[in-house]
């Protein structure tokens, strides 16, 4: 990637909403459905700011301790968010992309999710990656065993699994990892998201929460990324003999 170039793949971990909520004296859903709006925005604004993948950290594996009420409502607005913005999405050449273990999920989400995919398949404007129920290290831990099995199988050859292989057995396998990861509400920590995949990303934290967050902060993060960049001269800093 030349130096100052817009990256191809951003990734952003939306924090904040329930602190977004309880500032204004609202109950957390309303801070979820402000975030909500706020990744339609983010989605929009994507392809003009020449980002080509976009991932979103939408529900960790984590998150299943939430309160039942909660997790029932992030359920609702997953639905509410496919079944209202899916056409649009496919009108506009969004291609939908869902990361993390599907296998766990209850059977009307995963036909959602799966319906997404299909649909938008073909598309090539934007590929929004989804991460639902994903965690980093579970799903390191899900492709070490399907290796495994397959190895024990004789299917391949353990000495066969190298780096590329494995990123290729990966959930993300086919996508670019992200050379920028953006947290939003002040938090200085990566929470288990693409821990592979973000071993050479740049990282940037705002203040902001997430529902505030905008077009216009997201351009900020990228002409951050373009500053380093041209520090760096696109070089990763582990790389560089001090």
């Amino acid at each position: 990637m030349r130096p100052g170039a817009s990256p191809a793949h951003v990734a952003i971990i939306m924090d904040g909403n329930g602190r977004w909520a309880k500032a204004r004296g609202l109950p957390r859903l309303a801070g979820h459905r402000a975030g909500v709006e706020a990744l339609r925005k983010t989605v929009q604004a994507a392809p003009d700011l020449g980002i080509s993948y976009l991932t979103v950290y939408a529900f960790s594996s984590e998150n299943w301790s939430r309160p039942k009420s909660e997790i029932s409502d992030l359920m609702g607005l997953l639905k509410l968010f496919i079944r209202r913005d899916l056409a649009e999405l496919h009108q506009n050449g969004v291609r939908v992309r869902v990361v993390g273990d599907k296998s766990t999920l209850q059977r009307d989400i995963r036909q959602l999710l799966e319906e997404a995919e299909a649909l938008t398949r073909d598309n090539t404007a934007l590929t929004l990656v989804i991460a639902f129920n994903y965690g980093g290290r579970d799903e390191i831990v899900r492709t070490a065993r399907r290796l495994a099995q397959a190895a024990a199988r004789g299917d391949i050859e353990a000495s066969a699994i190298t780096v590329e292989s494995f990123a290729g057995a990966l959930d993300t396998a086919g996508i670019p990892d992200p050379e920028i990861v953006i947290r939003t509400s002040g938090e200085l920590r990566l929470s288990n998201f693409l821990l592979w995949q973000s071993a050479y990303s740049e990282l940037v934290f705002l203040p902001c929460y997430w529902p505030d967050f905008n077009r216009e902060h997201l351009a900020d993060a990228l002409r951050e990324f373009a500053g380093r960049e041209r520090r760096f001269g696109g070089v990763a800093v582990e790389d560089v003999a001090l």
